[in-house]
Order: structure tokens, then sequence, then C-alpha cells
């Protein structure tokens, strides 16, 4: 017998080379009735799909707009790409930029801006946009040239919802320059919005780089409502043996009314400042804590003003505004009220009425679900660990960690769901590669008890990591359980003090290199959750250096794969 095989090379190339080899794999690895099956729905997504056509500018425009974002989790990233992927179809020239590395000066030879900004905890910008915003409010720069659009990401749980959007819509329309569309404001769940801003944009480059009409002020839109709930904390225990040097909690709680969430969604906490830390702010002041002192349309005791408003890890702004009112001056970036008061004399005609003014609410915490509505009927689980730190001679804690540790069983608490469109389960045959140090597994364990309590019938690989086996294994006797039923295909711990030579989950995955390389071209979905830095950085890297190695690649194209993997939502972050 003689076989003959005939390749077929396309005469033009549609796909990039890492699209291209994502394609190959997948239809390598695939039988004929699943090719053919694979015909039929992409046919079907094409007609189904409704794309939104941005019609280039007339010809010989000089627009050719810069997408530059601001981010901390990575949504103005998505955002800023997924508005590039359709100028690029349209034929418009442009290009993305993160704000880190975009210099100021730049502005005014730009003729169109469109900024992605999203906002961090109190109302501030994002650490990589904070060295730009800060150079721009005292720049006295000429933009009246140049034409820009904002679009704030933001969570409307939070105080000063998308504020860092809003000023940095009004610092550029005070340097002159001209903006084309009122500022559109989005919630987490910003989809729509995005969509709605595609078509405002289209509309403007449809009418040949004109700015729409009313576009002098900016339109912020309303704040969206969160539905809250209330449960109680009907079981607490430490998950961490005695001679640990975690403090990790495994926290039930217990409703009567349904809760609406899944594997990769958040619960949010609204912590509350200790009894002790509020008398020693009172006594400063020598206040009676039961007056009750009216605050724009509440009014409140002092005590229940100083429980919900923020004392802990000031911002720098609010730091600015303390020291203004006591007339002191202070250096710090962060530090707390307390700490403050300790250091300076108060005057006299300062009371505490105009301190509480200043003071913004206890902005929520986000603690990753543990839990799964298949497997914990009426329950939603947290895995909390008490975050400690050292500031000068003093340990001190995490408010919303504490609050929650020491919070008292059988108590009512009340809450919210935030939900996580860009970390959810793929479809239950597809496999999965988790990895999660530390309560980085909250999510995980969220995850791999939904698919058991469904039957899902895709492989689960999981990367954990704490200090020490028998002092820090969060959930061994249920991983131990996934294992035997064969709910967990794999699993590979990386307890870093355990001997010598610490070891990492990305040392894990460096042993395991071709087995995670396999599982990644056989169209496995890879997860990352816990600690932004150093921990999601260097397991990055370790898989860029991975994939560029066993596919015999460079880095630079290893890291395009990776981008492409995170673009199709086969690599998904949850990391703080």
């Amino acid at each position: 017998m003689i076989l003959i095989l005939i390749t077929i090379i396309p005469s033009g190339k549609m796909l990039s080379d890492t699209k291209l080899l994502l394609l190959q794999q997948l239809v390598h690895n695939a039988s004929k009735e699943e090719i053919i099956w694979t015909e039929g729905y992409l046919a079907g997504f094409l007609d189904a799909q409704q794309p939104i056509a941005i019609q280039p500018a007339s010809k010989g425009t000089s627009l050719k707009p810069v997408v530059i974002y601001g981010t901390e989790t990575g949504n103005s990233k998505k955002v800023a790409s997924r508005i590039l992927t359709t100028f690029k179809k349209n034929k418009i020239n442009a290009k993305t930029v993160d704000v880190f590395q975009y210099d100021i000066d730049k502005l005014q030879k730009e003729t169109l801006a469109l900024f992605v900004m999203s906002t961090q905890g109190e109302g501030e910008f994002p650490q990589n946009a904070v060295a730009f915003y800060e150079k721009l409010k005292v720049s006295d720069a000429d933009l009246s040239t140049l034409k820009f659009a904002v679009l704030a990401l933001g969570d409307s749980s939070y105080p000063l919802y998308c504020n860092a959007g809003i000023l940095l819509d009004e610092t550029l329309e005070r340097l002159g320059a001209q903006r084309i569309l009122p500022l559109l404001t989005a919630d987490v769940d910003y989809a729509d919005v995005v969509a709605s801003w595609e078509i405002q944009l289209q509309q403007f480059f449809e009418n040949d780089g004109a700015a729409a009409i009313n576009t002098n002020n900016a339109a912020i839109q309303p704040t969206p409502i969160k539905k809250n709930y209330k449960g109680v904390i009907s079981h607490k225990v430490i998950l961490n043996d005695r001679g640990s040097s975690k403090e990790t909690w495994h926290i039930e709680i217990t409703t009567a009314d349904e809760v609406a969430y899944e594997p990769g969604d958040a619960l949010g906490v609204f912590a509350k400042n200790d009894s002790v830390s509020i008398q020693k702010v009172i006594n400063y002041f020598s206040e009676d804590p039961k007056r009750i002192v009216k605050i724009k349309d509440r009014e409140a005791p002092i005590g229940e003003w100083l429980a919900e408003r923020n004392i802990k890890g000031l911002s720098k702004r609010l730091l600015e505004q303390v020291s203004d009112l006591l007339g002191i001056a202070t250096l710090e970036e962060k530090a707390d009220l307390l700490d403050i008061l300790e250091q300076n004399q108060i005057p006299e005609n300062i009371g505490i009425h105009s301190l509480l003014e200043l003071l913004l609410p206890i902005a929520p915490r986000l603690y990753s679900v543990s839990s799964s509505t298949e497997a914990h009927d009426g329950q939603v689980h947290l895995t909390v660990s008490v975050n400690r730190f050292i500031v000068g001679d003093q340990i001190k804690t995490g408010l919303a960690s504490q609050f929650l540790a020491d919070y008292p069983v059988n108590t009512e608490l009340e809450f919210y769901i935030h939900k996580n469109t860009n970390f959810k389960l793929p479809s239950e045959d597809t496999d999965i590669i988790m990895i999660g140090p530390g309560t980085g597994i909250a999510p995980f364990r969220s995850f791999l008890s939904h698919r058991d309590a469904t039957g899902a019938e895709g492989k689960n690989w999981l990367f954990f990591g704490e200090q020490h086996f028998v002092l820090d294994f969060y959930y061994q006797t249920e991983i131990q359980e996934w294992i035997a039923t064969g709910v967990l295909n794999r699993f590979d711990p990386a307890f870093s003090r355990d001997q010598q030579h610490k070891i990492y989950v990305q040392d894990r995955i460096r042993e395991n290199a071709k087995e995670f390389n396999r599982w990644l071209e056989r169209g496995a979905t890879l997860y990352v959750c816990g600690q932004k830095h150093p921990m999601s950085t260097d397991v990055e890297n370790t898989i860029i250096e991975i994939i560029a190695s066993e596919q015999n690649t460079s880095i630079e194209k290893a890291k395009v794969f990776l981008e492409t993997l995170e673009t199709s939502g086969r690599y998904q972050k949850d990391v703080y």
C-alpha cells in the first residue's frame, strides 16, 4: 500500500502564526465527526454575530486614534484590545498603549486619544496610571488640537464610583482638549457599556471625525444598584494547624433566601471598624459617642459614623485633606487616622464633625466564593486569611479580614455578590488547569465542588502552594477525596518551607513542563488566582518559558500565544 499525503497550503494567510498553530492543533486532535460539527457550529456562530462595524473616516483624514488604558486587574486592557481589534477590522490605523509607558508630552502631537481608565479603592487611579495623572494635572500643555473620549470603569459598591475616569476627563477638558463623546461610566458588568461606546465611536467616524452634539459636559450615568443579601455565619474554622504563622479561616454563611452566584464570583463584605479604634478617635476629641451628628441628609451618632467611615490606610488624597484640616504636614503615602492623631496636636477649634465630613465610607472588600450552589445548597463559603503587616514597631491587620475573623458565629451578616464574568468555568467537557497558592485556592474549591456535583467530564489539574504540608494544607481531606474519586486528575502541591530550598507553584509547573504544554495544546483552560505580586508575575513568566521551550519557539511568540489564550477566554486571572 502506498500512502500519499497531500498538504494544501493556502495561497493567502488570514491567521497569525499563533492562531494558525492553535487551529492546526485543534483539527489534528479532532475526530471526523467533531470536525463536521465544528464546521456547522462556526457557520451558525457567524450568522448569529452582529459585529459593530465602525466605518473608517473619510479618505485623507489625519485621525489616528491611540487607545490608552490604565488598569489594575486587566479589565481596561481587555477593553482596549477589543476596541483595537474593531478598528483593525475596519481599516482604521490605531494602536493601544499602557498609560504607564505613555509620555504626556506626546498628547500634544496626537489627533485622537481614547482613554479606558479604571478606578481603585477610594477613587484612586490604578498604580500604572498614577504618575501619568500627577504630571497631567499640573501640566500647562495646550491640548486644543487633541480630540478625546474617556470610558471609566469602576465598581458602584465603592465610594467615588469611576472617580479616576471622571478626574481624567475633567483635566483633559481643562487643558483645552476637545471631547468627542460624553464621559461614559461602566460598572463591573461593563460589556454592554463598551458596546454602546463602540456604537458612539462608529457614529463619530461616520461623521468624518466631527464631534457629536452636546459633548461640552461629561454625562455620568446613574450609579447602578446592587442587591444586598443577609445571612448568618453558621460555621467558622481555622484551616491552619497550631504552630503555623498563618491564620486562614473557612467561613460558612447560611441564607434563607436563594443567593444567585456562580463559581468564580466573589462576595462583597461591608466591614466596620472595631470598637477599640473608634473609642480612641473619640477620646482625642473628648466627644460623646452617642451625640447625634448630621452629615449631608443623614443624622447618626458619632460612634456609628466612625464605625462606617474609613479610618485605616487613608489614601494620599485623603491624608492631604486631613492635614489641611488639622494644619499639619504629612509625607506619608498611606497612614491610619489614629497614627496622624497620635503624632500631632489637634487644634482646639477643630471638632470631630469636620473630620467626619472628610472621611469616606468603608469600601466593601471582595473575597472569592469557595462554594458551589450545586454542592452547598443555601450556603456561601469563604476562605479568608488574616492580613498581618508591620508599620514601624506596630503589628497591624487588614480591616476586613480581621472583621470576619472576629465576627461571632450565629450572627447576621450583610453582603452582596460581585459577578466576575472574566473568571468562569468552561464547558463541562473542557479540561482545566488551576494555579492557586494560599487563599487563591478558594475559587478552585468552588470549581471542583461544582464539577463533582454536576458530573462534568473535563479533566482537572490543581497546583496549590503554602508554607508547610502539616500546618497549611487547606482543604486536605476534600482534595484527597477528589483524587480518590477521579474528580481531581492531577494535584501538584508546593510547600515552600518544608525543605531548605524553597519550592513554589511555578517550580512545580516547570517540573511538569511537557504535560503542562500538552494540556494547553489539547485545549485546556488555564486559571491563576492569588497575589498579583510576585506570584502571578512569576507564574506567567514560567508559563511563557515553558511554551517557548516545549513548542520550540521564541519568547516573544510564546507571549503572543498566551495573549491569544487570554483573548479567547482560555487564560483567566483573578489576582489581587
